[in-house]
């Protein structure tokens, strides 16, 4: 059954991070993807770097970076406001890359919200690297009320 895992994906997840199983679409395809909650409750997202994340010089593609961005960052929505959402535009600044097996981890917070428009401050990061800091603004689109408990790791 592992034959099939890639060395990145069977590498040692961090202490307290829960794989989110993806079941169709762009996050099933980029994937794995990671999560755990912080001593504020907050939600911080991850992934490791592997070789369909590479571009040409075997680092992270800025590409995956940015959308790992914007998921880590929208999803601050989803868990606050219980709020499914659209990205509106998302402004990243690139400070540092990341290179193949690095656990890269990103998280953000709201700092305005107006009607159904949300904006939020984020940041990506790999152990003491600053990679992407940025902002995205997103629209809030429907509930996704969940019941109490829902998405907490088991155990």
């Amino acid at each position: 059954m592992s034959d099939d895992l890639t060395e990145g994906q069977t590498a040692v997840v961090p202490d307290g991070y829960v794989i989110n199983l993806w079941q169709r679409g762009f996050g099933r395809t980029v994937g794995p993807f990671y999560s755990k909650r912080d001593s504020k409750n907050d939600e911080v997202m991850a992934f490791r770097v592997e070789e369909h994340h590479a571009n040409g010089m075997n680092n992270c593609h800025g590409g995956m970076l940015m959308s790992f961005a914007d998921m880590a960052w929208g999803r601050v929505i989803s868990n606050k406001k219980e709020i499914g959402w659209v990205t509106v535009r998302l402004l990243t600044d690139f400070l540092s890359g990341a290179h193949m097996g690095d656990w890269v981890e990103g998280d953000s917070e709201i700092i305005s919200e107006q009607d159904d428009i949300f904006t939020v401050r984020g940041r990506i990061w790999c152990g003491d690297r600053t990679l992407i800091t940025g902002t995205g603004v997103y629209k809030g689109i429907r509930s996704i009320q969940r019941k109490a408990g829902e998405r907490e790791p088991k155990g």
